[in-house]
């Protein structure tokens, strides 16, 4: 059947249908040719093309609100075809899958989105009556699958500030109690050996820089090492230009803490702590009890690390906090902020460890943490500062010295913030994964603020090391030394802000005892004239350091007991008993001066009678050799030495004899009628007495010595 026919015609055909079914046929073919063209003119869009809801362009993840109320922000996701160019008419399905149990309320602006032109789908979410969780999905074809993209809410309490403030503040605290007990543990178990560096320190530069990072290491402080500092030279037991080399160790070692805290081990924590509290309660030895406290105190801090870091996490979203952190990158603010908030916790370890929380939870970049650590560093400055406020001008020295150092490292360093971090980025960092990624950078952050910390403080060190008797000039020509009178009736050792390190505050106290031994060896020499010269005016002087023994036993009766209240090892005890009980010893030899013999003295210049010449040559030998006596037991009490305390014993042995000698002589020359000796025979007795009971109370002391040793 014909159903259309062609006739030629100039310049082409004409078509000419023939019935019913031609028309049909005719318009199907039209329409397909239609289609065809329509498809070849369009990109050929499927879903096939559509490969994936990018993660990278999504927004809205991780946003926090109270319950009941929207979200700020909608949660938008971007559709990409294969060369990730935009695709649009797109449908995204948006649709809660997880929420708290219980909750009510929760629900979406929209659950369907056509992508616009730009390739965006976008929808706002309300949270529900639950606080906690929320977990809402982004699909292109509404099931699960390469291209689904999951956004975590979360619905927090009205009063979600206040529990934040509260997390931080005990957070905070396990945190500084940890490094409290880490401390505390180390420094027992380090303790004499500190005490054993300080008190042989030299003036080796290099030596005293590594002195100055091993103790900050120790005592976790580099600010408690400032402050133990300005006691020590206070103290006379350190000159100011030592000190110059172990601050700038103590800069140093109080990087090493920061080291410790990047390695992210918060997981970890609790198994610490659990080690730590076993070992001790079930160790006996005090060295495994005291490693157990440094372990229980490790735990403590990385779980105080852990509780800061979840509590800040909903300040992400805050933008009062986010606007402020912001502020801090003006590099002026950030140290102004760095030095204040170091001053108020009085340990930089401690902040640059909340710095290093802030970069975790991507709160702080590389660049904004920089001017922070200078002021951190900047801080400990004003702690020393303070704590010389009421010591000598030399131990001001010190805080002044180390104020300038930080500072003038400050005023170097803020010029060159955007070289120091390209430095600092430069520094392979180690135990970090996926370095290419986002993520691994982020993950590399808390070890990079370390290492700009160490950085930091090694620079510093490499520039003064090299200069220190130059600084040391300096700092005497800026702020010189002043004669300052010396109270009479004062500790010179003695550092209530010691007590919290006992085996350093026992090296102070035993300064302080020697000191009354000098004093009562001083009143011994002088108790000699009335007798011999008849000098009654040596008597004020007695009396006067009486009053300096009687003072000084009681400062350093109360300071040694406040030590044994402290956690101290049993060698520790013995050690503070063997001080008060040369206190005693020293303290009766200063009451047979100045009771029994400065009232023989006064008695014996109101009357005319005089020693025969081989009287008074015998009692000046006798009491040259009480004095001997009382040197040799303070050189022993100085230097503990097992070999001077036998010396002594043995001394004695050989006192004692010798005034034997001289009574017999002394009765020889009464048998033959001295006159002379007959007068002072009663005085000149009491006066062999007197010394031999003093050389009797020095000789103690070594005898303490040998029992302790022979334990």
């Amino acid at each position: 059947m014909e159903i259309f026919r062609f006739y030629p015609k100039r310049g082409g055909f004409i078509l000419k249908l023939k019935n019913n079914i031609g028309r049909q046929v005719f318009v199907f073919l039209i329409f397909l040719v239609w289609e065809t063209s329509v498809i070849a003119a369009e990109p050929a869009y499927n879903i096939r093309k559509v490969t994936s809801v990018s993660a990278v362009n999504a927004s809205g993840d991780n946003q926090y609100n109270v319950v009941n109320k929207w979200l700020s922000l909608p949660l938008t996701v971007q559709v990409i075809d294969e060369d990730e160019n935009p695709v649009t008419g797109i449908t995204v399905y948006f649709s809660f899958i997880e929420n708290p149990g219980g909750a009510k309320g929760y629900r979406l602006s929209e659950t369907k989105v056509l992508t616009d032109p730009a390739g965006i789908a976008s929808t706002s979410v309300l949270l529900g009556s639950k606080d906690g969780e929320y977990e809402v999905a982004a699909s292109i074809n509404g099931n699960s699958g390469a291209d689904l993209v999951v956004f975590n809410l979360f619905a927090r309490k009205p009063s979600w500030f206040a529990i934040i403030i509260f997390s931080l503040a005990g957070g905070l605290g396990l945190f500084l109690y940890g490094m409290l007990l880490m401390s505390n543990g180390l420094q027992k178990s380090a303790g004499d050996k500190m005490r054993t560096i300080l008190s042989k320190l030299t003036y080796n530069r290099f030596i005293a820089m590594l002195v100055g990072a091993f103790v900050t290491t120790v005592i976790q402080s580099s600010s408690a090492t400032l402050v133990m500092l300005v006691s020590f030279v206070n103290s006379k037991l350190l000159k100011f230009r030592q000190s110059i080399g172990i601050f700038l160790g103590a800069a140093i070692g109080s990087t090493i803490t920061a080291q410790i805290i990047a390695f992210n081990i918060a997981g970890y924590s609790l198994l610490f702590v659990g080690i730590g509290f076993f070992a001790m309660i079930f160790f006996k030895k005090p060295g495994l009890k005291n490693i157990g406290e440094s372990v229980f105190g490790f735990g403590v801090l990385f779980f105080g690390m852990h509780i800061m870091s979840e509590a800040m996490a909903p300040l992400r979203f805050y933008e009062p906090f986010v606007n402020l952190l912001l502020k801090l990158e003006n590099p002026i603010a950030g140290i102004i902020a760095g030095a204040l908030l170091t001053a108020l916790v009085q340990s930089s370890a401690a902040f640059i460890g909340i710095l290093i929380i802030l970069a975790g939870q991507g709160l702080l970049t590389l660049q904004a943490s920089v001017p922070l650590i200078i002021g951190a560093n900047l801080g400990t400055a004003i702690t020393a500062l303070l704590a010389s406020i009421e010591t000598s001008r030399e131990s001001k020295q010190v805080a002044v010295a180390f104020t300038i150092f930080k500072a003038a490292g400050a005023l170097i360093l803020i010029w060159w913030i955007p070289s120091f971090v390209q430095l600092v980025e430069k520094i392979p960092v180690l135990f970090s994964k996926g370095h290419g990624t986002s993520a691994g950078q982020a993950a590399m952050l808390p070890r990079q603020i370390a290492n700009a910390h160490t950085i930091y403080n090694l620079i510093l060190a490499g520039v003064f090391l090299p200069v220190i008797n130059l600084y040391d000039k300096f700092i005497n020509h800026i702020f010189p030394l002043r004669e300052e009178p010396e109270s009479v009736l004062n500790t010179l050792y003695l550092d209530e802000s010691m007590i919290r390190t006992p085996a350093l505050a026992l090296n102070l106290a035993k300064q302080e005892v020697i000191r009354l031994m000098d004093i009562v060896k001083d009143m011994t020499g002088l108790i000699i004239q009335p007798f011999l010269e008849r000098k009654i005016q040596i008597i004020k002087n007695i009396e006067e350091l009486e009053t300096q023994v009687n003072f000084l036993r009681d400062r350093i009766n109360e300071y040694i007991l406040k030590i044994t209240r402290q956690q101290i090892s049993t060698a520790s005890i013995e050690e503070a008993f063997q001080m008060m009980y040369a206190v005693k010893e020293f303290e009766q030899i200063g009451d047979i001066v100045a009771s029994n013999l400065k009232e023989k003295a006064i008695s014996w210049c109101r009357q005319n009678y005089a020693f025969s010449g081989q009287g008074k040559k015998e009692l000046s030998e006798y009491h040259r050799m009480t004095l001997g006596q009382v040197q040799r037991a303070i050189d022993l009490y100085r230097n503990m030495s097992l070999k001077q305390a036998r010396e002594v014993k043995e001394g004695y042995k050989e006192y004692r004899q010798y005034t034997f000698e001289l009574e017999k002589q002394h009765f020889e020359r009464l048998k033959g009628q001295v006159e002379e000796s007959i007068l002072s025979s009663k005085t000149h007795l009491e006066l062999m007495t007197m010394f031999k009971a003093i050389g009797s109370h020095a000789t103690n002391t070594a005898r303490i010595v040998l029992q302790k040793k022979n334990k």
